[in-house]
């Protein structure tokens, strides 16, 4: 049965799981493509935990620290990471992501992708061929890695 865990929320089972990285809407106008990715770990019946960096009632603390601090906890924590990045310079421009993205790319636990038409992808494509990390350009392709590397 698939625990979905919200930013703030602790979880201390040992149990596979995926941290879904990658922009995050600051207003209810963005793209929030973590609820099909959410349907998709479903639809498959993964059977473990699925981290969240937002907040499950949509209100963000002003605490920004302990927002990164809950981020890198859980990033680490993790069996995987999937990395969708659907960025947009003007909505998501994941300038976080690519952080995360650089501190986790030789874990040997994350799963790289975006749709052909994200912008500013070159670097992160080339760093994660140089690592084997898989790419898809799909989000179900990516969940699927995902899944994959997280019950290795």
């Amino acid at each position: 049965m698939l625990e979905i865990v919200y930013a703030h929320e602790q979880w201390d089972k040992e149990r596979p799981s995926v941290f879904l990285a990658g922009p995050s809407p600051r207003e209810e106008r963005h793209y929030n493509w973590r609820p099909e990715a959410i349907e998709l770990l479903q639809r498959i019946d993964f059977d473990g935990a699925v981290f969240i960096p937002l907040p499950r009632d949509g209100n963000w603390l002003d605490d920004y620290d302990a927002q990164v601090a809950w981020e890198l906890k859980y990033l680490d924590r993790a069996t995987a990471i999937a990395f969708w990045i659907p960025r947009d310079r003007e909505n998501l421009p994941a300038f976080t992501t690519n952080v995360e993205f650089g501190m986790f790319v030789k874990s040997g636990k994350i799963a790289l992708g975006y749709p052909k038409k994200a912008i500013k992808m070159r670097y992160l494509h080339a760093l994660a061929e140089m690592e084997g990390v898989p790419i898809a350009t799909t989000l179900e392709a990516t969940i699927q890695h995902a899944i994959r590397i997280a019950l290795r």
